[in-house]
């Protein structure tokens, strides 16, 4: 008989697109119930999974506020009975605010509770609950911020990626143009929009090339008129389930620096530009984009400089070099990363005694 587990996520797709591919790893194993903030929502299929909503509110220092606390409490009340009315007996966090009335409930249960720190830096969420985990998953063998008493609760892992994004088959590239994907993450990116679009078109006059940008919902009639008026093909999308498809047909991308968005393109062997959010906590996307720079995978720029973002992807395209030889660096980065060694990882340290 399979046991139950319980999988705590919400917030932005970086938080609930690993929490979905755990449970692909753990569908075997388990009974798997995903809990989610409302935010949440949007990136889950109800049909699919197995869903339970723990709408915790955002977070800033929620003991000095009367109101956030009892909002806690009453929560972590709620999570108490219904890990219990499911007979909960693992707990996976993929981090964030969103998962601490659950935490609470599972510690107070006295339940194994595992985390999953997909950065370059420990969120703050997860130091927070790091002392009450029996483990924590990484994708980096050196994490900043982490405590040094801690260090035997790591486990490496590499990054949570869809299955089938390891299949080796690409499909074939009709389209001679070089293709770039502009990706601003799953809450978009509005300085992509603004400052990005004229330089396509000014790199298209020199260079044959189309375009795959994700943008705002609401943006998304806007950009294609825009790249139409300047003859510049394009797929304007906002959050695309079949993401992994566009990327197979990428050969460029510009891109934040969320763990997930550079795994995925990690593993897909496509060069990118980064350039981090600069608002992240404890400047994460930074981290995480200099990690792929030191191994020569990637070009990084800060955002303060995106203005020469134009000159840079010229040089690119000119002389493409350093762009082969990042792609070449980029297969070297993943040649023992499989679902199979991801998978049996997960499992063997969930099921150690």
């Amino acid at each position: 008989m399979k046991k139950n587990f319980l999988i705590s996520t919400g917030g932005s797709g970086g938080h609930v697109i690993p929490a979905k591919i755990l449970c692909e790893h753990l569908a075997h194993q388990a009974n798997l119930i995903i809990s989610t903030d409302k935010r949440g929502l949007k990136y889950i299929d109800e049909k699919k999974y197995s869903v339970e909503v723990v709408d915790t509110p955002r977070i800033r220092n929620f003991l000095f506020s009367p109101f956030i606390f009892l909002k806690i409490l009453s929560l972590t009340l709620k999570s108490i009975y219904f890990i219990r009315k499911r007979k909960i007996e693992k707990v996976f966090c993929t981090g964030g605010y969103m998962s601490i009335p659950i935490i609470f409930a599972a510690k107070i249960l006295n339940l194994e509770i595992y985390l999953i720190e997909p950065n370059q830096v420990l969120g703050r969420a997860n130091k927070f609950f790091l002392k009450m985990c029996k483990k924590i998953f990484c994708y980096f063998k050196r994490i900043k911020n982490f405590p040094e008493n801690s260090q035997s609760k790591i486990i490496n892992i590499f990054p949570l990626v869809e299955k089938n994004i390891y299949n080796p088959i690409f499909p074939l590239k009709h389209n001679k143009k070089f293709s770039i994907l502009i990706v601003g993450g799953s809450q978009g990116a509005k300085i992509f929009d603004n400052d990005l679009k004229n330089v396509m078109v000014n790199i298209s006059k020199k260079f044959p090339i189309r375009i795959f940008q994700q943008t705002n919902e609401n943006n998304i009639l806007n950009l294609k008129n825009f790249y139409k008026e300047n003859d510049l093909e394009n797929k304007i999308f906002n959050f695309d389930k079949n993401f992994i498809e566009i990327i197979r047909q990428t050969d460029l991308c510009i891109t934040r620096a969320g763990a997930s968005t550079l795994a995925e393109l990690s593993i897909s062997n496509i060069p990118f530009l980064a350039i981090p959010l600069p608002t992240a906590k404890d400047n994460h996307q930074f981290e995480n984009a200099k990690f792929y720079k030191e191994e020569d995978c990637c070009w990084l720029l800060e955002q303060s400089l995106i203005g020469n973002i134009e000159e840079y992807l010229m040089k690119i395209l000119t002389d493409k070099s350093d762009y082969f030889k990042k792609r070449e660096n980029l297969k070297k980065l993943n040649y023992q990363n499989t679902w199979i060694n991801v998978n049996q990882k997960i499992l063997n340290s969930i099921n150690e005694n």
